[in-house]
């Protein structure tokens, strides 16, 4: 009987990521993951999958939003006043920027929407609320 993967172990896997819709968001097919189980480097539920796993087996893992990036959260969307940015920067609908929260630290932000007196800026984490599945592989315990 072959080793199976164990809390511990480095291990390296491949996977490919979906969300319902069948896009991919995140591939490992140029360069496998390599993890140690149990250091919290993964979600836990996925470890939870990979540990018990041989060497060349393959698994479907579905994760739901409570399991990856948590549910999408009303209160990280803010509504600030436009006049916050400068004059000339140009805000477009989707594009990521970089926000300072003084003591708290910077936080990436998406702009959802925008006039002449408000910006919508989103903190979620772009997955969030989403189930995430995992075509995955072992593909080997080091």
């Amino acid at each position: 009987m072959s080793r199976t993967a164990q809390h511990g172990d480095r291990v390296t896997v491949s996977y490919i990521g979906t969300l319902d819709n069948g896009r991919i968001f995140d591939s490992t097919e140029e360069n496998p993951l390599t993890i140690k189980l149990g250091a919290d480097e993964v979600f836990p539920a996925l470890e939870k999958e990979i540990v018990g796993m041989a060497v060349g087996q393959v698994k479907n893992i579905c994760l739901c939003p409570r399991d990856a990036y948590g549910p999408r959260r009303p209160e990280n969307v803010l509504r600030v006043k436009r006049e916050l940015f400068p004059a000339d920067k140009e805000l477009r609908v989707g594009q990521k920027l970089e926000v300072e929260f003084g003591d708290a630290g910077r936080q990436v932000m998406l702009i959802l929407d925008h006039d002449d007196e408000e910006v919508a800026l989103d903190g979620n984490h772009p997955l969030a609320g989403l189930d995430l599945t995992f075509a995955l592989r072992l593909d080997a315990i080091l």
